[in-house]
This record gives structure tokens, sequence and C-alpha cells, in this order.
């Protein structure tokens, strides 16, 4: 019989990684990238009992690349830079870090901007032996260094990577969304307190945007070849979008903050600002299930022209651990404006539905 961990020890990981994010020496930005990545690949492919889980190096190397492919990209072209050439934002006190210079020369040496089809070279598999290298000499040996000593609480080592130990993975999973946004939010606070970034950063106040949202110019993309594919009907409500579509996050982006082509649906202003962060009521998971799956070519191709990642497995993933989080918090989910329904009374039928589309 599976065992799952106390409300006890859910606190108390809370606490000690509260510890961590306080009294770690953080350097560089590798530690938080780290902390997501493995909070991520918990949700997508983890389990909430006590059970450990395996995560091959490489797996994490790809979720780094994925999270700083952006970030080797000028923030500014307008504003000097640090380097006073590239408007890039340094990610640690020294030297450029290793995982943003191998992104860029892999970007260079293929030129290429999208991430999508980055992933469609046969030298990305070289890009991500050499940042996993990096992955596991720097944060994985040194994120569970506190206050001058080591508490390994999270994970050990293992033949092909890292093994989060017993109870992590439900941890992880449970505080998936708190977890991203406290090392989103050190993130920030590290990128913006390094000397070298005041010539880039100058007044904009949009960093978060810029180091972790998909940039205007792929939803502009995203938006209108959904529109073509789908005659401009909003999703939710069916009705014709007579002005400029929006782009939702079906999943909401507040609960797992990754961009995936799979979760982008169009709607109308007013349908996805009643929406919100809330979660889709059954007759519009049901819907959503259908569309990716029906139109899986075609958002296929969106992805790859849109520069974002196609992932229809891992979204999947993170709706069933979506609505077992509902569940289990007594949530409801939106119908349309002003109507919602307990997510309670159709979870097993959501949930049984996504792992039919899954499997």
């Amino acid at each position: 019989m599976a065992q799952y961990p106390s409300s006890d020890q859910h606190l108390a990981f809370l606490v000690k990684l509260q510890r961590l994010l306080s009294e770690g020496d953080f350097t560089a930005t590798y530690k938080f990238a780290l902390l997501m990545a493995l909070a991520d690949i918990a949700v997508g492919r983890g389990h909430d009992d006590v059970r450990p889980l395996d995560i091959p190096m490489r797996d994490i190397a790809e979720k780094f690349i994925d999270y700083y492919w952006q970030q080797t990209m000028p923030y500014s072209s307008g504003l000097k830079s640090a380097d006073q050439t590239t408007g890039i934002l340094s990610q640690n006190m020294g030297t450029t870090a290793k995982v943003v210079s191998d992104i860029q020369k892999f970007r260079n040496a293929n030129h290429i901007d999208s991430i999508a089809r980055a992933k469609q070279f046969k030298a990305f598999s070289k890009l991500v032996t050499s940042v996993a290298q990096t992955v596991s000499k720097q944060p994985v040996t040194y994120l569970q260094n506190i206050a001058g000593g080591t508490d390994p609480f999270v994970y050990d080592r293992s033949a092909i990577g890292v093994q989060l130990k017993p109870g992590v993975s439900s941890h992880l999973r449970k505080f998936h969304g708190l977890i991203q946004r406290m090392a989103r939010d050190r993130w920030i606070r590290h990128i913006k307190s390094n000397k070298r970034n005041i010539p880039i950063l100058g007044q904009k106040d949009d960093l978060h945007s810029f180091l972790f949202e998909t940039n205007r110019n792929a939803l502009g993309i995203v938006s209108k070849n959904l529109s073509k594919l789908f005659s401009k009907k909003c999703f939710y409500c069916g009705g014709r979008i007579n002005d400029t579509p929006d782009v939702d996050h079906f999943i909401p982006f507040s609960m797992y903050g990754r961009d995936i082509a799979q979760n982008f649906v169009l709607a109308h202003g007013a349908c996805n600002r009643s929406k919100s962060d809330i979660l889709a009521a059954k007759r519009h998971v049901e819907n959503w299930l259908q569309q990716i799956t029906r139109y899986q070519d075609n958002i296929s191709q969106i992805a790859l022209d849109a520069g974002v990642i196609s992932d229809q497995q891992t979204i999947l993933s993170v709706a069933k651990w979506s609505y077992q989080q509902g569940h289990e918090a007594g949530a409801h989910a939106w119908v349309k404006k002003g109507e919602f329904e307990r997510i309670g009374n159709l979870h097993s039928q959501v949930i049984t539905t996504i792992l039919d589309c899954s499997d």
C-alpha cells in the first residue's frame, strides 16, 4: 500500500527550502534554475507518495536550456550593456555563465533563434551534454550547502543524475507554484543586484516578463495561426471574436509557469478575464483534449513557427496534476462568467479522461 508524506513532513521540507534560499550561497542563478527544473520534472512525471524519483542529468540540462534560451538574447538593445556590445544580462558575479555561453555558441553556429527548432538540430544533443556537465559540476554539487555545511535533504547523486529523496517528489508537486515564485523572485533579485547589469536594466520594469514569459512577437504568431486554424472562434464560448483575440493558458500560467503550445487556446478578452487563473470545467477539459489530439500536427507546426515548445505528454501530466491539486483543495472550476462547478464532483472523470489521452 502506498505511503504518503504527512502534513508535518510537507511543512518541514518547505521550512528547509526557505532556509536554503535565505542562507545558501548564490553567486549565480544556476541554483534557482535547478530548483525550478526539479519542481517542473516532479510535476511532469513524479508522484504524490514517498517513493524516490530518479532524474537523468540530461533531463535537467534540457530544462536549463529552456529557461536560459531567451536570456541569451539582449534585454534591451537600445541601452549600453555591461560588456558594451550585447545587452545580455549577467547571470553571475564573474565571467559569463557557461550555460549562457554554450547556448550562445550553439545559436550562432546554427543561425537559429527558436528553441523549438533548435531541438530538431543534431548538434542540440551536444549542447545538452555540455550543459549537463556544467549542471552536474556546479548547482547539483552546491545547491544543498547551507550556512557553511551540507544538508542533502532534496536529492542524492545517482548513476544517471540525481535521485530525489523519499517524499521529495510529493513535496515539490504540492508546493510547485510557491517554489517557482520563490525561485523566480530570487532570480530577479540576483539579476538586479549585479552591478554589471545596471547599464542594461535602466528604468525598464519588465524583467519578469523577459526572463520567464514568451515574448509578444511569439504570442502574436500563436494568435494569428490559432485564428486561422479555428476560424477566430473563442475556445470557451464558441462565439466569433471580432477584435484582437486573447491567447489564454488553458492550465493557468500561475499554476504552471511554462509556455507549451498545446496549452494555448484562443479566447474572447471577456472570457479570458472571467476565467482568469481558475481551472476550466469538465466540458472545457473534454473539448481541450479533443482539440490537442485532433489538431496535433497543426499545433506542433504553430510551435515551430512561433518558436515555443511543443510537448503534449508534459502538458497532459501537468493537467492531471492540476486537477488533483484542485480536488484536494476543494476548488471550483470555471464554466462561464458567474458559473462554477466543484472539482471534487468531477475529479475522477476528468482525470480518467486525461489519462486515457496520455496513454
